[in-house]
């Protein structure tokens, strides 16, 4: 039997770390969103209808994130008490924690979600704006 290979599976196997409910706050939500591609990602999982594989996220706001990367935000995501994450074999999938943040924080999820929905719309606008503006130079 090779040792060193079970070892490395049980340290591989490590338990995730979930916050109770009542350790969550609303500055360690506020925290783990402020990096942009966490938010994305929240609100990608937050608007789902069912859980997330880590794999669907290789690429988020059009750039491509690294796997090493990805589990880091996936892990503050987690800390903070906004998903939860269950190994399925080899693949993590990852369900929002809607529900129990609702209930302890009334409408902090939904206005976040909301409002970084708001803000996607607007760079989008900014950017098909940008695009025809180009456009227009190259056609003059």
């Amino acid at each position: 039997m090779n040792y060193g290979l079970l070892a490395s599976m049980i340290v591989a196997m490590r338990p995730l770390f979930h916050p109770s409910i009542d350790d969550v706050t609303v500055e360690g939500i506020l925290h783990a969103l402020t990096d942009p591609v966490r938010a994305a990602i929240f609100s990608e999982i937050a608007g789902a209808r069912c859980s997330q594989n880590c794999s669907n996220f290789l690429t988020v706001s059009e750039k491509e994130i690294p796997k090493s990367t990805l589990s880091q935000h996936f892990k503050a995501l987690r800390e903070a008490g906004l998903i939860r994450g269950e190994r399925m074999g080899v693949e993590m999938q990852n369900t929002p924690r809607c529900a129990e943040i609702e209930q302890r924080f009334p409408g902090l999820i939904k206005a976040i979600v909301r409002a970084h929905g708001i803000q996607l719309e607007g760079k989008k606008r900014k950017r098909g704006a940008e695009k025809r503006k180009v456009g227009r130079r190259r056609a003059s």
